[in-house]
């Protein structure tokens, strides 16, 4: 059991902001993420994108963003639990009991779903043999690139993340790289990086070719790809890396009986708690009358919760708000000395 002031579901922008507006006023957080990264749609969908609505910085890309975001918050050693998630939600006196798939179970006062509109998670692989190889030789996200040493590795995909592990993985493993058209929507010196590679051999692409079949036993032992002429291709593999990027599943959310409006969940604009005391709401999942989708919005509803979640974690203390300039508390937990 992990007892904790507030658990954050999601580590898109929001919910690190979360960490770090429930630091400030002393309380501590643990963060669950269905993905292998913090982030959200800003690492996976637009990592180089920029974005030009965060007040005080004229521009940066999602991935600056975030780096940014994991320094503000580096004070508080938050605990991240990555590729995991949040399976059934029960509480008991007052406190909440949060179960994970990886048997995981949190306590805490607070629940802060910060996870966009739903859950992301990553697209599979079509081929219905491939759920036997899930988990053992076939991954949607890296955790141990240690793994794939020496070893022969099919790279799906076309965006960032393909790219970027293909090249990784270029260093300690042989790697093919397969995308069902010519074009790469990655980094353009990624790719001139892996153009490099594939002209002395270090990386094979093959282009217009989608996977058509698996072959194994207990292990995953080659695959075939197909392109648009049918032309098919064997390929000794040992694993396979698909990076198709994500969808969005709202999950066991939608079990908790919160008020849900389609996909969203309505919140009180007052500190955006639902309509069950001590869950709130932040970021594209929740709604209320005038919402705007953007990052900025989903700092200021962090900013209020946490607010709330101070007075329900420390009920036998009064809330007094300070400003970060003059309070020497909250320059000793920055980590700031003082005088």
């Amino acid at each position: 059991m992990i007892k904790t002031d507030a658990v954050i579901i999601g580590a898109g922008p929001v919910g690190l902001f979360a960490v770090h507006q429930l630091g400030l006023k002393g309380l501590k957080s643990e963060v669950i993420d269905n993905l292998d990264r913090a982030g959200g749609q800003c690492i996976e969908l637009y990592p180089d994108k920029p974005i030009f609505d965060i007040p005080a910085i004229p521009e940066c890309t999602g991935k600056e963003l975030t780096e940014n975001l994991l320094r503000q918050i580096k004070p508080f050693n938050t605990n991240f639990h990555f590729n995991e998630r949040v399976q059934e939600v029960s509480c008991e006196n007052n406190t909440w009991l949060v179960k994970t798939n990886k048997n995981n179970t949190f306590s805490s006062p607070n629940i802060i779903i910060a996870g966009g509109v739903g859950s992301f998670e990553p697209r599979k692989l079509s081929l219905e043999e491939a759920e036997n190889y899930e988990g053992k030789n076939i991954f949607y996200s890296v955790n141990d690139k240690n793994k794939f040493k020496g070893k022969k590795v099919s790279i799906f995909g076309g965006g960032d993340s393909a790219l970027d592990w293909a090249l990784e993985l270029s260093k300690i493993s042989n790697v093919t790289l397969i995308h069902r058209r010519d074009e790469f929507r990655g980094a353009p010196h990624t790719l001139s990086e892996i153009k490099k590679l594939e002209k002395i051999g270090k990386i094979v692409i093959k282009t217009k070719y989608q996977l058509s079949k698996i072959e194994g036993d207990e292990n995953l032992k080659s695959i075939t790809i197909k392109n648009d002429d049918e032309k098919t291709m064997k390929i000794d593999t040992d694993y396979i890396l698909g990076f198709f990027g994500l969808i969005m599943k709202l999950g066991p959310i939608a079990e908790w009986g919160l008020n849900m409006n389609r996909k969203t969940i309505s919140v009180n604009t007052e500190n955006f708690e639902t309509n069950k005391k001590g869950i709130f709401a932040i970021g594209d999942i929740c709604t209320y009358p005038g919402k705007e989708r953007l990052i900025l919005s989903g700092f200021h509803e962090a900013a209020l919760a946490s607010v709330e979640c101070f007075k329900r974690a420390k009920p036998d203390e009064k809330y007094r708000f300070e400003f970060t300039t003059s309070s020497k508390d909250i320059q000793e937990r920055l980590g700031r000395k003082t005088k």
